[in-house]
């Protein structure tokens, strides 16, 4: 079957395919509940380029993820400036696979591009009944290109006139970190992946938080550090767990401030990721700014403590940055994935109580966030990374319904929660109630994609 489409893209074909030769193109290309890259920095437009990926949420085990490769068949450019380039699988569980895209310069436009695809492909036999649904599923796929590139295109012409960075990261291989690597990389920045590997490769960095090892010699050249290493608090709080979650925060963090304090001609900036946990779990009817000083709990307590392990870098005039996340939304892992089968079966609701505050922000806002902050040299201490319009619990589950086309009646029992988390971890992850400002953020000239909830499930759930 041929599945084609063309959209227009408010830019130069010259910036565009710039964007699409870059490294990080591929990963942005790709929702994340779709597919991961084994290599994410594998990229570009190298005729004879393999690419493999694993299809399905990376959260899933490789088990459950069927292989795909892909190979860069062909790149070319007409006389009358076309660029077309097709790739076609190698391997994986399609009978043949070949998508064609073209880059055109639009000429019912000032200055814009026509991005055309044309996806050729044929099913196994035992599959074949399903076609019918493929199509409709491409295209939305494609959509989901579509706001992706105007969107990473839109946020890069904000930071034409800045230099091109050299920016190491830590977390790298997470659902933040591998699209954040990505944003940057086809923006023309140079990402250094800061890795607890002793053999590196030359964009890599070794370090050991937990030793405290880190030569200051390897960050030599390096324009930021944007620091987002550390467990997931996605788990049972047992008491070894709530160990691990401080010390892989709290160490990493003052070991890189230290040893950026301690060098002469290093990395001007630091951004850190932090979290709007430091609120405290409940504080209704309040509005959030990052002049609060705080709530009780767990989380409040880290937070505090993770933000001040960075004192030695802001003592030592080192401009520091915290970006505190908040909910995160993605296909591909975080709090919104756990929720998907249970709305899909048609049993999904809210998870606390109805007027409980939310505060959230897409995957793709809070990867510009980091950017932003890194990129932007008079961004300084705390930031709420959320989105303008915070919603109660229950116009959160009934937008996801009405985004997956499924009630959202049945609240989540409060022991299922407690059963993954524990009770102190369902109390401060599940049960909170804050609403967060994003004015400071705003204030520093931010701009988010995703402004509304729907507007937000439309682009994550590729509607």
């Amino acid at each position: 079957m041929k599945i084609e489409t063309t959209h227009r893209i408010p830019f130069p074909q010259a910036e565009v395919l710039a964007w699409h030769e870059r490294p990080g193109a591929l990963v942005r290309l790709t929702p994340p509940g779709l597919a991961t890259p084994d290599d994410p920095t594998a990229g570009g437009l190298q005729v004879g380029r393999v690419v493999g990926t694993r299809l399905g949420p990376s959260a899933l085990p490789s088990l459950l993820r069927p292989h795909w490769i892909l190979r860069h068949r062909e790149h070319q450019r007409d006389v009358e400036g076309e660029a077309r380039f097709v790739d076609q699988q190698v391997r994986g569980p399609w009978r043949t696979w070949s998508h064609e895209h073209r880059l055109l310069s639009d000429p019912g436009s000032e200055g814009g591009t026509l991005v055309g695809d044309t996806l050729e492909v044929e099913l196994p036999a035992r599959l074949q009944r399903l076609e019918p649904l493929l199509g409709p599923q491409m295209q939305r796929v494609f959509r989901f290109r579509d706001r992706q590139l105007r969107e990473d295109l839109a946020f890069h012409a904000r930071y034409a006139d800045q230099p091109r960075r050299t920016i190491a990261l830590t977390g790298s291989s997470g659902l933040i970190g591998t699209q954040l690597a990505a944003l940057l990389e086809t923006g023309g920045h140079t990402v250094r992946r800061m890795i607890r590997e002793e053999d590196v490769g030359p964009d890599e960095i070794s370090w050991d938080p937990q030793g405290g090892r880190l030569d200051p010699a390897d960050l030599e050249g390096v324009d930021v550090v944007i620091h987002l290493a550390g467990r997931s608090i996605a788990t049972r709080w047992t008491h070894s767990a709530r160990g691990e979650i401080r010390s892989s925060r709290v160490h990493g963090s003052a070991l890189i401030a230290r040893t950026l304090a301690n060098m002469d001609n290093g990395p001007s900036a630091l951004v850190q990721a932090s979290a709007i946990g430091l609120y405290g779990p409940r504080r209704p009817g309040e509005l959030l700014t990052e002049a609060d000083p705080g709530g009780e709990g767990f989380l409040a307590d880290l937070v505090r403590e993770w933000e001040h392990a960075a004192h030695a870098a802001t003592e030592a005039g080192i401009r520091t940055a915290f970006v505190r996340t908040s909910l995160v939304l993605s296909d591909g892992g975080g709090p919104l994935l756990p929720q998907l089968p249970m709305f899909l079966a048609g049993v999904g609701g809210r998870l606390t109580s109805a007027d409980a505050m939310t505060s959230w922000i897409t995957l793709d806002d809070i990867v510009r966030v980091y950017a932003h902050a890194a990129l932007s040299t008079d961004v300084h201490g705390p930031l709420n990374a959320v989105a303008p319009q915070p919603v109660t619990a229950g116009q959160f589950a009934r937008t996801l319904g009405a985004a997956l086309h499924r009630p959202a009646v049945v609240p989540v029992p409060a022991f299922g929660p407690k059963l993954l988390l524990g009770a102190d971890g369902a109390d401060e992850l599940i049960q909170a109630d804050q609403n967060v400002s994003d004015a400071r953020l705003q204030a520093s000239g931010f701009r988010a994609a995703h402004t509304t909830l729907e507007q937000a499930l439309q682009h994550v759930l590729w509607r």
